[in-house]
């Protein structure tokens, strides 16, 4: 299994996964030439990409939905919800391919099985996904709201994670956002801390071979500190990553 996450924070957000001849795009929150580019620099071509999935109907995960599908004519999975909500709040544009799916449902694509997580973060029909080739499970596990019951069993199954570490608490209570949208943040329907992104690998994340934190806040937030209370928290037991605001990752392998 091959991924590489393209753009990840509130800007922007697009993960590719390559596994058992089947290649996946994850939300499509970035321009279409950004995608194309920064997936060329890797050797990957767009075109020819099996599926577009859908996580919720937030701008920076569906934005380019109907580029992407006009440009590279990918079929798009999305529960009906979530496109029910972007495209009401979204100028999508013509879309082309779209197949549904129910939150919490599973997706198959030959050998490899997506499972779909439903989430408390306050989108309109919010999942996240595992990823299981039947060799390695990864999560993609960004904008969660909280820390729900069930996530703590899946990432307590997982052998790699892509996973949302998005605010320092002191840096948001010091920040600048208003005091509505600092309740959003913090709130059962918005995002995990540091702390509790690192609180729930140590209690759940045995089987982690990496970690790589996501979905970083340009205000609130810095790799640095987002590192620095991982390692506070786990020690050295695993490799820990960031996925960039601004670019894309190397190629990380499972």
């Amino acid at each position: 299994m091959r991924i590489i996450s393209l753009q990840s924070g509130s800007n922007g957000n697009c993960i590719y996964l390559e596994t058992a001849g089947v290649r996946l795009l994850f939300d499509a929150g970035i321009s279409g030439l950004r995608a194309r580019e920064r997936l060329a620099r890797h050797g990957r071509r767009i075109l020819g990409i099996d599926a577009l999935l859908i996580s919720h109907d937030h701008s920076d995960h569906v934005r380019s939905l109907g580029v992407f599908q006009r440009k590279f004519g990918l079929p798009a999975y999305v529960t009906a919800k979530t496109l029910k909500a972007a495209t009401a709040r979204h100028a999508l544009g013509p879309l082309g391919e779209i197949r549904h799916f129910q939150a919490g449902g599973v997706l198959r694509f030959g050998q490899v099985r997506i499972e779909t997580i439903p989430t408390p973060h306050d989108g309109a029909d919010g999942v996240a996904f595992v990823v299981d080739d039947g060799r390695s499970r990864l999560g993609i596990l960004t904008d969660l709201g909280h820390v729900f019951d069930d996530l703590e069993q899946v990432v307590g199954s997982l052998d790699a994670a892509i996973l949302e570490s998005n605010y320092d608490p002191q840096m948001l209570a010091r920040g600048s956002y208003p005091p509505w949208l600092k309740r959003r943040i913090r709130g059962p329907g918005g995002h995990l801390s540091n702390h509790e992104a690192a609180e729930l690998v140590l209690a759940t994340g045995k089987r982690l071979k990496w970690l790589c934190l996501a979905h970083l806040s340009e205000d609130n937030n810095h790799p640095r500190v987002a590192l620095r209370t991982h390692r506070d928290v786990l020690g050295n037991r695993l490799p820990l990553y960031v996925a960039s605001r601004y670019e894309a990752t190397g190629v990380f392998e499972l």
